[in-house]
């Protein structure tokens, strides 16, 4: 059925200006006339039938058809005028217009999809974004970029169709409707905005197959301590307003830390069901310890400024970024586990993960993961495999393939489609074993 639409929206896009071509005027501005504002129109607002995805996603596809459009037109165009100039058909009474008319044609074509691409799509990057605006104009480097836009989006649009699928199946099922609700607590140097959700895709997901999704709110950058009790004030505050009795804590990097110490210290685990960490550094990070000691004290306090006045501008009162790097090198880390025993009213979870090589994942964490390996060994991109341990319920994420999956990959921070992994599926299945545990 594709590649009906696609002959159809490009026979279109060739006919308009051939219209002229072939009966010039006074018919061919009258049947280009007709034809612009019926079917150009129609195959530019609908360029094929897209079901089982939504609607930003069916624009997405639509966009990339019309570039797979655009293609195809420019080469029955220029085949046919080349013909004309071979065959010594061609006048400049008729050629010249045809030519104005392909041009504007496929300009409306082209630009329709490319908006359509740019707009919708979380798989293109900004960086892709970025080049192919740069190499726009130099060919033949323009068309490879325009080739590897319509294969990523093409790709995506099937993704989003697989997991569609999948996600409306558990969402008529109620698979995350838990019995107390899920508090998602975030890592370090983030902060819980609208504008910009930590977890990506994940909540939204979880919503949608029944779940109740909170945030921890703590600010930024703290000490483990101070991040913890602005955590356990959140948690029996949302207690006592929501009347749930407890919530199911997930939290990443730091934000596990954070709330180990308000269940086991500040009273916490009254309210808290169960504590799924991940990629925690729970026996905190070589890596940052000596890259820590390596630094003087004048840089670090001058690091530590920029950082604190700039984490003040988004909301942060009282941001300490020393205290917060400071909590992760190993050392505090060890200090920390002696005086923070599990509570046996919760249930403690841990997840972590691991990149495969430097080529895993987007940047920072291709570039850190080898300076982390040289420390830590096995690792995230930031936190190490014997780190993220915690309990004896430990589950190590490895999908098949070389890529591995890194410290961002496990929040969606990229909202990055990755070949034998989806991280929505994933926390889905994991909220649903929550609720089937009674949680």
């Amino acid at each position: 059925m594709r590649i009906i639409y696609l002959l159809f929206d490009c026979a279109v896009t060739c006919a308009v200006p051939m219209i002229w071509l072939f009966f010039g005027l006074p018919f061919g501005a009258l049947g280009s006339g007709i034809l612009f504002a019926t079917l150009f129109l129609y195959i530019n607002v609908m360029p094929g039938i897209y079901t089982k995805v939504s609607t930003k996603f069916a624009v997405l596809a639509g966009g990339s058809d019309l570039l797979v459009t655009f293609i195809l037109s420019v080469c029955v165009q220029s085949a046919l005028l080349i013909y004309r100039i071979v065959t010594s058909c061609f006048t400049p009474e008729l050629d010249v217009p045809y030519i104005i008319i392909s041009v504007i044609v496929d300009f409306i074509i082209f630009w329709n999809g490319m908006i359509r691409c740019y707009v919708t799509s979380y798989q293109l990057g900004i960086t892709l974004r970025v080049l192919a605006a740069v190499f726009s104009l130099i060919p033949p480097v323009n068309i490879i970029f325009l080739l590897i836009i319509i294969v990523k989006t093409r790709q995506e649009y099937l993704f989003e169709r697989k997991y569609g699928a999948m996600e409306r199946e558990k969402a008529a099922a109620h698979v995350c409707a838990t019995r107390f609700p899920i508090m998602l607590v975030h890592g370090v140097f983030f902060r819980d905005t609208k504008a910009f959700n930590y977890w990506g895709r994940v909540p939204k997901a979880i919503e949608r197959c029944g779940g109740t999704v909170l945030y921890g709110n703590q600010q930024s950058a703290l000490s483990v301590a101070q991040s913890a009790s602005e955590l356990a004030a959140k948690i029996e505050q949302t207690v006592m307003q929501l009347g749930c009795g407890k919530v199911n804590i997930i939290a990443h990097s730091k934000g596990g830390l954070d709330s180990r110490y308000a269940i086991s210290l500040l009273g916490a685990d009254k309210y808290v069901a169960t504590l799924t960490t991940v990629c925690t550094p729970h026996r905190g990070c070589m890596f940052v310890e000596k890259m820590y000691d390596s630094i003087s004290e004048p840089a670090r306090l001058k690091m530590a400024a920029a950082y604190n006045a700039a984490a003040r501008t988004v909301g942060d009162t009282s941001p300490d970024f020393l205290s917060a790097v400071g909590d992760l090198r190993e050392s505090a880390c060890a200090r920390m586990n002696a005086g923070t025993p599990d509570s046996p009213l919760v249930s403690y979870r841990s997840i972590g993960s691991y990149a495969k090589n430097s080529r895993g994942g987007k940047f920072p964490m291709n570039v850190s993961y080898l300076l982390v390996k040289k420390t830590d060994g096995a690792n995230d991109g930031l936190v190490s495999v014997e780190s993220m341990k915690w309990g004896e319920n430990f589950r190590l994420v490895s999908p098949p393939g070389r890529r591995g999956i890194t410290h961002a990959d496990m929040i969606d921070l990229n909202r990055e489609n990755i070949k034998g992994f989806d991280i929505r599926s994933f926390y889905i299945d994991l909220v649903s074993e929550l609720k089937n545990q009674g949680y």
